[in-house]
């Protein structure tokens, strides 16, 4: 199974011929390839999967997603599932 992260980007570089960008995690900044979003821009949000963006997505779809990881990540909190052991 694949998890892919929504984020926004924040800056758009093109570094020896890769595009790439920084996207925000909720404060968390990381370094994220572009080619696969040639048609990004900055403020868009992004699907990311081991740090390739997958697809562009709208704001409300971005902030969905990560409403249910937070509904996921809480109720194995409550059920005491720890997914990593």
């Amino acid at each position: 199974m694949c998890l892919g992260i929504p984020g926004k980007i924040i800056e758009i570089s093109d570094q020896e011929t890769l595009l790439m960008g920084k996207v925000d995690f909720g404060g968390v900044i990381k370094d994220v390839c572009l080619a696969y979003v040639p048609e990004a821009k900055v403020g868009d949000y992004t699907l990311i999967h081991v740090g390739f963006a997958l697809s562009l997505m709208d704001e409300e779809e971005a902030n969905a997603t990560l409403d249910t990881l937070r509904e996921i990540i809480e109720l194995e909190d409550k059920m005491g599932i720890n997914p990593v052991s």
